[in-house]
């Protein structure tokens, strides 16, 4: 039997005839009250892969059921059994897994799935697409060429004794070796551990001694804007040096970038990829039938107590979320072509600029570069014409740079656009203002720019307009509804629901949908600590935000974000959105500082367009004081807000509003090493000392 006929075997009847117990989980219902709230304005939603409202309310029903269906697009070496869909973690009743007896390869799916498909095979299809104005170059790579190289690094893995399990850290720039390297650790069931290339050697270091990997994959260095290289192997040389596992891995291989930047290699540690390559000849790896719950990889996190966070995700469940979301959510369909501009150190990176496209059968683009200066402020749409592009995914800090080098978005008028149908932002909370001048900019195309949430943690959408389900009339500032699957609720600090319109915390109900992090590498304590205890029975994301009258989820900031004015609870989020209203600011950062007074309030900081009358810098901080408190009125205490040259921000956009309150709050404070920008507190710091230490601020 196979495994579409098996999900579509009267399922929910099955389920409902037998109780939870028949997927082994204590979670399966939900309150169908909660469910239904809110959905006038969804039910009439349809798009041309599913009903919006009837998909929601069937991921929440019937949860096994339902995504035992999406799985079924998949190839299983061996089919997951009803009875094991959803399983308990045998030590803790909150923690589940996926698929549980079902055993399958995320490579084969990515790869041999499409080459080697009889009826509709994509061997010649364009699978990657290498773009690098850093370096000038692009490669491209057909499904049956990107298939072959990694067979042939899978083999060269295999011949360094990585078995399943064992891991490998990939330290790499945005060049095709890296997806490559991704690849192959999948297709032999090594778990790979991707670090954003450039990173610190003691950063780099704290990974290999959490993870311990056997083999490190890494480059000879990276580019960045302005042609300044970055020679990876003195850093790659020091975290071995100071790591306290370093002595345990076996070998290195490294990318030489030939015309752009080499190294001496260590002789005995380190291997050339380019030999390696072509020591295994043509050999074919197969890829290996893996269980389900087998972990896929390890992306690590900055953690509070100082030690990164290994967010594990899974083998089957995550391709499973994957390649449902690629249709279902982004719209997309197989031969599509799908860039995310994300690096793939990041979790963007991993799901869609890696494995979503490629599972989904569609074109990805790796593209090497920034939004700005690479050349210019058109990078994005020249890749959109050059490549055909039908997807655009990148951060709204990424759009707020575009904008403020080119406000009246003439750079777009120099290319064909025609093939573009949707551009979705994430990563951070888009303000309204930044969402209508996407769509302004791209108004001769009626392009919409579509807001999502989603986290490390959960690795695919949890709200926002899935496309693919129908567009719900956008509300700019709200991520539309909850993606299917997804329980969202808002509850105050001793955990109970609040009415709607209430800010609170933004908490999932369990189980989490496939997909979603089972666990933290080898800390199932920590995992359950810091995700499940606060708020029993959900997840806690740890954001702030709330669910308004029409059930739209208005996600406002993180958790450590809201500020507690007067015995007022406020959203800087909420503040920011209003400083962005105004036309001349292009971005802007609001915080909480301590009031012996008033508890907590607010200042802003905001970056105004290129050219404007710095003589008028006073009248323009009035109206962005006057503006705040019209909106949200004198409760908000807004009176002090600064112009300044740029935000520290970390290299995939969001803004490092915990430093700079620390700053304002002169507590001690370290910089995150993704910092894009190390220098930018030299100027900040001043500014923020000034405006907090006012008495009045």
């Amino acid at each position: 039997m196979t495994l579409r006929s098996l999900a579509h075997q009267s399922a929910s009847k099955a389920l409902a005839a037998r109780g939870f117990s028949i997927c082994g989980c204590r979670f399966v219902g939900s309150d169908s009250r909660h469910v239904s709230e809110g959905s006038r304005h969804r039910k009439g939603v349809v798009g041309r892969f599913g009903r919006y409202q009837d998909e929601y309310e069937e991921s929440l029903r019937d949860r096994c059921g339902y995504w035992l269906r999406a799985a079924s697009e998949l190839h299983w070496f061996q089919l997951p059994s009803l009875e094991n869909i959803l399983k308990d973690h045998p030590t803790h009743e909150n923690m589940h897994h996926w698929f549980t007896d079902g055993k399958i390869n995320t490579c084969y799916n990515c790869l041999d799935k499409h080459v080697y498909n009889p009826t509709e095979s994509r061997a010649n299809q364009k699978a990657l697409v290498y773009d690098s104005p850093l370096t000038n170059s692009r490669r491209d790579y057909t499904y049956a060429e990107l298939l072959e190289e990694v067979e042939n690094f899978s083999a060269g893995l295999a011949g360094l004794d990585v078995r399943v399990g064992d891991r490998v850290v990939i330290y790499m720039p945005m060049v095709p070796e890296a997806v490559i390297a991704m690849l192959a650790c999948a297709r032999i069931g090594a778990i790979h551990s991707v670090v954003f290339g450039g990173f610190a050697a003691k950063e780099l270091a704290s990974r290999i001694d959490d993870s311990r990997p056997k083999v490190i994959v890494s480059s000879s260095g990276g580019v960045l804007p302005g042609g300044k290289l970055v020679p990876y192997l003195p850093l790659l040389d020091e975290a071995l040096k100071i790591a306290k596992f370093g002595g345990d891995v076996k070998k290195c291989v490294i990318v030489q970038r030939k015309g752009v930047i080499e190294c001496a290699l260590a002789k005995g540690r380190d291997i050339c990829y380019s030999e390696l390559m072509q020591s295994v000849g043509k050999q074919k790896m197969e890829a290996v039938p893996l269980p389900s719950p087998h972990t896929h990889y390890i992306l690590y996190t900055s953690g509070t107590t100082g030690m990164p966070k290994g967010v594990v995700h899974d083998t089957g469940g995550y391709a499973t979320a994957l390649k449902w979301s690629m249709s279902k959510f982004y719209n997309t369909k197989p031969g599509d072509v799908f860039f995310a501009a994300s690096d793939i150190g990041w979790v963007v990176g991993h799901s869609y600029t890696v494995y979503g496209p490629l599972l989904h059968g569609c074109t990805t683009v790796l593209y090497e570069g920034k939004p700005v200066g690479t050349p210019d402020s058109g990078a994005y749409w020249r890749c959109v014409e050059e490549h055909g592009v039908n997807t655009l995914f990148s951060a709204p800090t990424a759009f707020r740079a575009i904008r403020q080098a080119d406000p009246k978005g003439l750079e777009v008028k120099k290319y064909d656009l025609s093939t573009l149908q949707a551009v979705f932002v994430a990563g951070e909370r888009s303000d309204p203002s930044t969402l209508h001048w996407i769509e302004n900019i791209l108004k001769d195309y009626k392009i919409p720019a579509i807001d999502h949430w989603w986290q490390t943690e959960l690795a695919f959408p949890g709200a926002g307009n899935a496309l693919g389900l129908g567009k719900i009339e956008p509300r700019y500032g709200a991520c539309a509804a909850p993606v299917p699957g997804y329980d969202i609720r808002v509850v105050n600090e001793e955990g109970h629901e609040v009415p709607r319109n209430v800010l609170g915390t933004l908490v999932i109900k369990l189980p989490l949908p496939p997909g979603t992090l089972p666990t933290l590498y080898e800390a199932d304590e920590r995992y359950v600590k810091e995700y499940l205890t606060t708020y029993p029975g959900f997840y806690d994301t740890k954001d702030a935000g709330m669910i308004d009258e029409d059930g739209y989820v208005h996600v406002m900031a993180r958790t450590d974000d809201i500020i507690n004015t007067s015995g007022y609870r406020l959203s800087t989020g909420a503040m920011e959105e209003i400083l962005l209203e105004h036309p001349d600011i292009t971005d802007c950062a609001v915080i909480g500082v301590k009031d012996a007074l008033k508890g907590e309030i607010p200042c802003g900081f905001v970056v105004v367009t290129p050219g404007r009358d710095p003589s008028r810098e006073t009248e323009l901080l009035n109206e962005l004081v006057s503006l705040v408190r019209e909106k949200l009125g004198p409760v908000s205490n807004f009176k002090k807000v600064a112009v300044v040259k740029a935000l520290p921000k970390t290299r995939s956009g969001k803004v490092l509003r915990a430093t700079m309150r620390k700053i304002a709050n002169r507590e001690e404070y370290t910089v995150t090493p993704t910092i894009e920008d190390p220098n930018v507190f030299s100027e900040l710091e001043p500014v923020i000392l000034k405006l907090a230490g006012v008495d009045d601020c």
